[in-house]
């Protein structure tokens, strides 16, 4: 322990050296996680739109004023020419085209019955989807609303109707960002913490000292422990300072415990530093590892669920989502901050986690090659 002990405090000394240090400690994950929740904005609003309309009547104009003041679409032209309305998908100014053909109003009081078309502009499928989405809603309330107008007083009355009462759990008001910000935290820390190992042992390399620790007593274990823990520290710190902003710019509080918080953080720690330091024992320069981190934080962040449900990836992806212990944390984090799930919900989480990391750090041990 004596040897462990030294190891601990030339790595401190070495850290706080860095002149980047606090810069990639506090203010670049400070501003990422400041920023990034308000880009990753899953409220698809101004969603472009065209009205051709044939018709010119009350009705029409009122569907079109119903639309526009939902505060989900743009105007992006009201036109008598589908030629138009053609080209302002084509050239990409509308994402929906809404054609009203002529005698639509007339057609409704004579028929009870009118078609509308909608083009829709999918080159974004999530846009055109959420946007038809929102159209149709829209049209369908307005269809009820004349139905009701037109029908006569003792029919409205004798008409079966169906109230729902929605409820929704953990997240009433649908805010994105208490679903988002626990998940970007998880990818800082991922970030911070990842990159800095996987360069330490690369710079011991760049600079030369790692022959001097090679000629020394001090065993394989000692030595990548000796690394692991002052990232521990720094993966903490990280981790701090990302709750206080979601406490203070958010308004976020865990409803779970926050010690969980903190066992589920060093467990997961374990791991993916585990992780950076398999990568800096196969690197042989900076760039290399660098390289290789910033491929599989792409590839963490892609299927660790922070963006997509696990749920819906292939088969074959879900597989090796759960070898990623990134999810498993995105995973905790939610159920901890939003449900206020406790040890017991997250206990098989904290097993796995721990088991990849035993299995990283093993082979990160086993791969470092001590020479005398």
């Amino acid at each position: 322990m004596r040897a462990l002990r030294f190891l601990l405090q030339k790595e401190f000394r070495q850290i706080f050296r860095d002149k980047g240090f606090i810069g990639r400690l506090f203010i670049a994950p400070a501003i990422q996680l400041i920023l990034l929740p308000m880009a990753a904005n899953y409220t698809i609003k101004n969603v472009n739109i065209a009205i051709v309309d044939h018709d010119h009547s009350s009705v029409s104009q009122k569907l079109s004023n119903k639309i526009l003041s939902s505060g989900y679409f743009k105007l992006a032209g009201y036109t008598d020419f589908n030629s138009k309305a053609s080209g302002l998908i084509e050239n990409d100014k509308a994402d929906l085209v809404l054609e009203i053909p002529e005698g639509f109003e007339k057609n409704l009081i004579r028929e009870n019955s009118q078609k509308i078309a909608i083009e829709v502009n999918a080159i974004n499928g999530v846009k055109a989807s959420i946007g038809f989405g929102y159209l149709s809603g829209i049209i369908n309330d307005y269809n009820n609303d004349i139905r009701l107008q037109w029908l006569q007083p003792q029919s409205v009355s004798a008409t079966p109707t169906i109230d729902v009462v929605s409820s929704y759990w953990y997240n009433p008001s649908l805010t994105y960002y208490i679903f988002m910000v626990p998940a970007i935290l998880v990818s800082l820390v991922t970030g911070v913490a990842g990159l800095s190992a996987a360069f330490n042992i690369v710079k011991e390399k760049e600079i030369g000292t790692i022959e001097q620790i090679n000629v020394t007593p001090i065993k394989k274990w000692e030595f990548i422990l000796g690394k692991l823990i002052p990232f521990m520290v720094m993966g903490g710190v990280v981790f701090t300072v990302g709750l206080f902003i979601a406490w203070a710019l958010y308004g976020i509080i865990p409803l779970g415990n926050i010690a969980l918080l903190y066992l589920f953080l060093y467990v997961f720690l374990f791991a993916i530093l585990g992780f950076g330091l398999l990568i800096s024992t196969y690197s042989n320069t900076q760039q290399q590892a660098n390289s290789l981190m910033f491929l599989f934080m792409m590839v963490f962040n892609m299927m660790s669920g922070l963006y997509t449900p696990i749920d819906s990836m292939p088969g074959w992806a879900q597989f090796v989502t759960h070898l990623f212990p990134v999810s498993y944390f995105i995973d905790v984090m939610r159920m901890v901050v939003i449900k206020g799930s406790g040890l017991h919900d997250v206990r098989m989480h904290i097993l796995y986690v721990f088991l990849i990391g035993f299995v990283l750090n093993t082979w990160a041990i086993l791969n470092y090659r001590k020479t005398t």
